[in-house]
């Protein structure tokens, strides 16, 4: 069946694992992102905690995305749980090290002029450090979403459902529509998310020129 073909007798289909698919992402990167900013805050007060983590982010990164599913599978079942909780592992990296990088290459005289101000270490996080930190951590937010969007076909396999769906029952039945719907509409929603993101990070930016 070729590709016209499909999407007219399987929209249905189509809109109900796209939107499987929107859920999953979504849930995993609102966890991923109040996550990922709480740790890079957290670490930035120990520098021997920051290294441990940021290697074990790192190490996560090297674990194949099907693997990293095939882990959690024996504790958390095949389906969605699973699914975000591997796409929130998956997408820590980026977060964290935004966040962290962010706070910590801020000019040293900001905080130490905030500091004579009489300023607590309270007020001087929440009101210089991360507004400074902000285009960083919306740099991150930026790249760990388009991952997500990527990984999150890998739910597929595990039964999660989502766009992944299509791809795995497609390359099983040799089934060029299924692939390319797939792949085309993981693309779109990539592109999209992607152009949506940059334009909110370059206005965080432009907030915060001199």
């Amino acid at each position: 069946m070729d590709l016209v073909g499909f999407l007219a007798s399987r929209w249905q289909a189509i809109l109900q694992l796209t939107a499987e698919h929107l859920v999953i992402v979504v849930t995993a990167m609102a966890i991923s992102v109040i996550l990922g900013v709480v740790i890079g805050i957290a670490i930035t007060f120990n520098r021997a905690a920051a290294r441990i983590v940021l290697k074990f982010a790192n190490l996560m990164m090297t674990i194949p995305s099907l693997a990293l599913f095939a882990l959690l599978i024996p504790v958390l079942g095949l389906g969605k749980a699973s699914a975000i909780v591997g796409l929130v592992a998956y997408t820590q990296l980026p977060l964290i090290r935004t966040v962290y990088a962010g706070i910590m290459t801020i000019d040293s005289t900001i905080i130490v002029a905030a500091r004579g101000m009489g300023l607590s270490d309270r007020t001087i996080l929440f009101k210089i450090k991360v507004p400074l930190a902000l285009p960083a951590v919306m740099a991150g937010i930026r790249t760990a979403a388009v991952m997500g969007i990527g990984i999150g076909a890998i739910a597929g396999y595990i039964g999660a459902g989502g766009l992944g769906v299509f791809i795995f029952q497609g390359i099983n039945r040799t089934s060029d529509g299924m692939v390319l719907t797939g792949a085309i509409i993981l693309s779109l929603i990539a592109i999209l998310t992607d152009q949506v993101l940059g334009q909110v990070l370059g206005r965080v930016q432009r907030r915060f020129d001199p």
